[in-house]
């Protein structure tokens, strides 16, 4: 199967379908670098979606570290991955199939062109062979008429005896040239003719296949070019499966690495504050003024004065310190500063954020002590070979190192003293805990069902011990007197006093302190009228007098 014996007569439509195979060559790049650019925009659109959601730094930092935000980190880059993945698909149709195709149809397109205008110029020449052999016929016929004419008229005259003979004489010449030349015509026309033929023979046999053969190569080789074309598109794409499954494997474990059970304890860790929880009200008897009123002749003194109310656990004092038990102040997110023992926060948070920073500082001084260790076996080195370098140039670097070092155990001793101390504390309100907890139990054994009064008539009217609400805080209430004040302070902020036991102020207020802050981030004080409770320590001017008297 050959254009050149098959289509020998078909040039114009072969020039038409070499356009055609040029145009769908065009028209497939074209495909290809929209399909690249899809990609390219996906990639990028993938990326600053991963960008959008990712954390920041300083976020990340302070974020709870739940195994959920873990997951969906991971997963977001398996997903930076696969946009990477989109990428090395759109560069490799970019340069595989786009860059290539590109490269062939200008390459065609000059083939293409070459071959035509080679069919062109021979159709040319085999016209212009016509052309010749058909002058040459005409030429010939032409020539062969004006003979006859010449033959007539010398006929004619040689007839005619009117005729002089210089006349015929004259006649005969005529007819022997127009005789010769048409003799003349007739052999070019017939070297024309012959002419005509073989080229036209070797036109259509020869040259014509020859350039059509060439245009089917071509055109054959365009078709192979799009069928690699075809499979390196596929191939782009292929090459990364095996990358993109691993992303998405990714995905899927970080959604098994998900626990809920480690969540929740890191919620523990996060919000949990050392406090305990609110004890039990004491029970105010006020009917001990009936009983006096009823029986003031048989009741004894020490009666009446077991009678009277224990200002230790009257409720205004015990919902002063069902605060520090309650439910968390909104407030105390932004009580100022953070300090640098962390006494503002809750018991808790305080160990673990202290806990934090002496693993902090052991690695720094760790560090240090590595760095310290190296200087010194440099300097070694020096001193045994001197032209390595000079010793004494090591001296300023190991100075610097030590005097890191004394501050960073200095620091790591202090915030062990703070951990320590926050540690007693906290284990000392779960001994008093579990002790509170027993006394509820012995006294709850001795109450009646109502909880007031004992079955003892000899009892009656008095009023059962209670367990104190709060057992780390006995000591504040031991007095029955108000405590004195131990200086003074000035309010800086405004403070409404909402929960229980706090003392609300105004801006620029003066109280008396009565009590000093115990690391807890809170400080007890009086009004000018003799309220008491307690006020954030961050947000009052405190000035200690040792003579200050109150109220």
């Amino acid at each position: 199967m050959s254009w050149g014996t098959e289509l020998w007569d078909q040039f114009d439509n072969l020039e038409k379908h070499t356009q055609w195979g040029i145009d769908f060559l065009d028209k497939y790049a074209k495909f290809v670098k929209e399909r690249l650019e899809i990609e390219q925009n996906y990639a990028k659109q993938l990326r600053n979606l991963v960008k959008k959601y990712c954390p920041k730094r300083s976020a990340k930092d302070e974020e709870p570290r739940f195994t959920s935000c873990l997951s969906f980190y991971n997963i977001l880059n398996e997903l930076n991955d696969y946009a990477g993945q989109r990428e090395v698909v759109a560069e490799e149709m970019g340069h595989r199939v786009y860059a290539e195709i590109m490269r062939y149809s200008n390459d065609i397109k000059g083939e293409r062109k070459s071959h035509l205008q080679e069919g062109r110029k021979a159709q040319q020449y085999l016209d212009m062979c016509l052309k010749q052999m058909d002058n040459s016929k005409r030429k010939f016929e032409r020539e062969c008429r004006e003979a006859e004419k010449a033959q007539q008229t010398y006929e004619r005259l040689d007839n005619d005896s009117n005729a002089t003979k210089s006349d015929v004489e004259k006649a005969k010449q005529q007819l022997h040239l127009r005789t010769h030349m048409a003799d003349e015509s007739k052999n070019e026309y017939a070297a024309q003719l012959q002419n005509y033929n073989a080229e036209q023979h070797k036109h259509f046999y020869i040259v014509i296949p020859q350039v059509y053969k060439h245009l089917q190569e071509m055109d054959e080789r365009r078709t192979v070019k799009l069928s690699e074309c075809y499979k390196g598109f596929a191939d782009a794409e292929r090459k990364v499966i095996p990358i993109i499954s691993k992303c998405l494997e990714g995905m899927v474990q970080a959604a098994k690495s998900v626990d809920e059970r480690r969540d929740s304890q890191i919620v523990v860790d996060c919000f949990k504050s050392g406090f305990e929880p609110n004890g039990d009200y004491p029970f105010e008897d006020y009917s001990q003024h009936i009983y006096r009123t009823v029986s003031d002749g048989t009741i004894s003194t020490p009666k009446q004065e077991s009678l009277k109310p224990d200002p230790r656990v009257t409720v205004g004092k015990a919902k002063g310190k069902l605060w520090l038990f309650g439910k968390k102040p909104k407030w105390s997110l932004r009580m100022g500063p953070a300090l640098e023992d962390f006494s503002h926060l809750p018991p808790e948070q305080r160990r673990k954020r202290l806990q934090q920073r002496i693993d902090e500082l052991s690695r720094e001084l760790q560090k240090e002590m590595d760095q310290k260790d190296a200087l010194n076996k440099m300097k070694d080195v020096y001193e045994k070979n001197p032209q390595m370098g000079d010793p004494s140039s090591l001296h300023p670097k190991i100075a610097e190192t030590t005097s890191n070092i004394e501050r960073l155990r200095m620091e790591i001793h202090k915030n062990e003293a703070w951990l320590s101390e926050v540690e007693g504390k906290v284990s000392q309100r779960s001994e008093r805990r579990h002790s509170a907890e027993a006394n509820h139990l012995v006294a709850q054994g001795r109450e009646s069902p109502e909880g007031s009064y004992t079955e003892d008539a000899n009892q009656e009217g008095r009023v059962q011990p209670q367990p104190h609400a709060h057992p780390e805080f006995d000591d504040e209430f031991d007095d029955d007197e108000p405590l004195p004040a131990i200086g003074h302070c000035k309010s800086l902020y405004p403070f409404d006093g909402n929960n229980e036991g706090t003392l609300a102020m105004k801006e620029g207020e003066v109280l008396y302190i009565i009590e000093e802050d115990k690391g807890d981030g809170w400080t007890r004080a009086r009004k000018q009228n003799g309220e008491e409770g307690y006020v954030p320590t961050s947000y009052i001017d405190i000035t200690l007098e040792k003579n200050s008297k109150g109220s």
